[in-house]
C-alpha cells in the first residue's frame, strides 16, 4: 500500500484509494486521501 505525508496530521500515513498519475513534467505521482482524517495526500514518485 502507498504511503505519503499528511500535512494536517503531520505524519506519514497510508494513502486511501491511491491513484497513480503523471504530472506535466513527466514525473509520476500518487494521489489519494489520508486514512486518518480524509485530507488529500499527494506524493511525488519520480521518473522511474
Amino acid at each position: 500500500m502507498a504511503e505519503g505525508r499528511c500535512m494536517k496530521c503531520k505524519k506519514n500515513v497510508q494513502i486511501k484509494d491511491p491513484k497513480e498519475t503523471v504530472m506535466k513534467n513527466g514525473m509520476k505521482a500518487m494521489k489519494g486521501s489520508c486514512g486518518a482524517c480524509g485530507t488529500k495526500v499527494f506524493r511525488i514518485l519520480g521518473k522511474a
